[in-house]
C-alpha cells in the first residue's frame, strides 16, 4: 500500500523549497528517509510510494523537483520508473538510491534517465549532497560506484562491446571523449575550431544514438568502450571521471 498525501489536499509548499518523492518499498526505511530529508528546511517530501505503479499513478500531478527512488520495487523495477518518469514530469530530477552496486545496474539506471546514482550505505551526508546536486542540474556518482566503473576499464572490461562505440564518426567519437572528460561545448568548440553550434548538434546525435541521456551516461559509456585514452593516462581520467561524477 502506498502512503501518499493527496496533490489536492497537500498544504502548499514555499516554491524555495524541493519537493521530493519517495520510492522505496520498505516502510521503515521510507520513514527514516523522510525524516532525514524534512531535517533540512528547503527539502519537503510531497508523496510516499512503495511500488511503480502507484508512484506513475501520481507523478504527473504531482510534479516533483526531484524523485528518489530504489531500484528493486514490487512487480516492477525502478529502471522501469526512471524511463517513464521521464515523459509524465520531465522536470523532476531522478536520483537512484539502492543496495546494487554493480556496474551493470549502474549503466542500467543512467541510461533510462537517472540523474544520480548512492549507495543505501551512504552516510547522511553523502545523501544530502547528492539530493543538492542532482536538484541543482548536475549529476552524481557515489565515490564508491565511480571507483567501480573505473576498475573495470583497468581491468579491460573497457574494450567489451566495441561495435557499439563502431556505429559513432570519428569526429563524434572525439566530442564523446572530451564531454566524457568534463570538457564544456565551449571548450570542445575551441579545441576542435568548431562553433559550439556544432558541438551542441554532434551531443544531440551521439545521445540519440546510443541511447544516452547525460554526462554521467556518457562518461560511464566513455570507459566502458575505451574511448579515453591508454591506461597511462588513468590517473588523469579519474580525476576527470570524478569530476563528471558531480557536475554536469
Amino acid at each position: 500500500m502506498s502512503m501518499i498525501e493527496s496533490p489536492s489536499s497537500a498544504a502548499i509548499v514555499p516554491e524555495s523549497r524541493i519537493r521530493i518523492v519517495l520510492v522505496e518499498d520498505h516502510i521503515i526505511l521510507r520513514d527514516g528517509l523522510r525524516a532525514l530529508i524534512e531535517i533540512e528546511p528547503d527539502f519537503t517530501v510531497v508523496g510516499e510510494f512503495d511500488a511503480v505503479d502507484q508512484c506513475l499513478a501520481c507523478i504527473e500531478e504531482l510534479q516533483p523537483d526531484l524523485v528518489l527512488t530504489d531500484l528493486e520495487l514490487p512487480q516492477r523495477s525502478g529502471i522501469e520508473l526512471l524511463a517513464r518518469i521521464t515523459h509524465l514530469a520531465p522536470k523532476a530530477r531522478k536520483l537512484v538510491l539502492t543496495a546494487h552496486d554493480g556496474e551493470e545496474h549502474v549503466r542500467a539506471a543512467l541510461n533510462a534517465g537517472a540523474d544520480g546514482y548512492v549507495l543505501k550505505d551512504a552516510d547522511r551526508d553523502e545523501l544530502i549532497s547528492a539530493i543538492r546536486t542532482v536538484s541543482a542540474g548536475q549529476q552524481f556518482l557515489c565515490e564508491a560506484v565511480a571507483n567501480k566503473v573505473l576498475c573495470s576499464y583497468l581491468s579491460g572490461g573497457a574494450r567489451r562491446g566495441a561495435a557499439t562505440a563502431q556505429s559513432i564518426t570519428g569526429r563524434e567519437r572525439e566530442v564523446l571523449t572530451r564531454i566524457a572528460l568534463g570538457e564544456s561545448n565551449k571548450i570542445i568548440a575551441r579545441s576542435l575550431a568548431l562553433s559550439v553550434k556544432t558541438i551542441e548538434k554532434h551531443r544531440s546525435n551521439l545521445m540519440r544514438k546510443l541511447n544516452l541521456h547525460n554526462a554521467a551516461a556518457i562518461t560511464l559509456f566513455a570507459v566502458r568502450h575505451g574511448l579515453t585514452g591508454e591506461r597511462e593516462s588513468a590517473v588523469e581520467f579519474d580525476a576527470a571521471l570524478q569530476r563528471n561524477a558531480s557536475v554536469s
